[in-house]
């Protein structure tokens, strides 16, 4: 195992989020230049656009990407653990923009006070085509809380291949982004 992906026990995001750590590393770029590295601290205005990610695929293969935030929140109080900020399903092979994205990108938006949140990338194999059963728009907060990646990928018998993840805290963008989400 790759040694970055031991933070994944080590922050507590294998227990809160996922049963066991991803096996591969996913590589997660920004065009602010911020890349995620196993915890490190991004901003909200530097996250606050779709990133490119990137991986190890096979030819053939579908995939699921999730970016899922479990500590909203707060990380001392994540009552509505978790708050989902990406899912896209039937990628081939790593081409994400050629998959179904059933919950739009919305960037970090800890609110003021809440401290560090963690952000979680996980990728998983599909055994088939998935119908995520849901399209969230990026300006609807609605669906997105007291949701769970662990409980989607078992109801559509995903694997766990890889992962990454940030944490980030509130900055300037958090208050455009809320706004956003409620629809204006």
């Amino acid at each position: 195992m790759p040694a970055g992906l031991k933070a994944f026990t080590s922050e507590g995001v294998v227990a809160d989020v996922i049963p066991v750590p991803p096996k591969c590393v996913l590589d997660v770029s920004y065009n602010s230049g911020a890349k995620t590295d196993f915890g490190n601290e991004l901003t909200p205005t530097q996250v606050k656009d779709k990133p490119t990610v990137t991986w190890e695929s096979e030819a053939n293969a579908l995939y699921t990407l999730i970016l899922t935030d479990p500590d909203a929140p707060s990380r001392a109080n994540p009552a509505i653990r978790e708050c989902m900020h990406w899912v896209v399903v039937n990628i081939p092979g790593s081409h994400v923009d050629q998959g179904d994205e059933a919950a739009e990108y919305i960037g970090s938006g800890a609110p003021e006070g809440t401290g560090l949140h963690r952000y979680v990338f996980l990728l998983y194999k599909q055994n088939g085509k998935v119908d995520a059963g849901f399209k969230i728009r990026k300006n609807s907060a609605e669906g997105r809380k007291n949701w769970s990646a662990a409980a989607f990928a078992e109801k559509h018998h995903l694997s766990l291949v890889a992962g990454n993840f940030y944490q980030a805290q509130y900055d300037d963008y958090v208050p455009i982004l809320h706004k956003q989400l409620s629809g204006q």
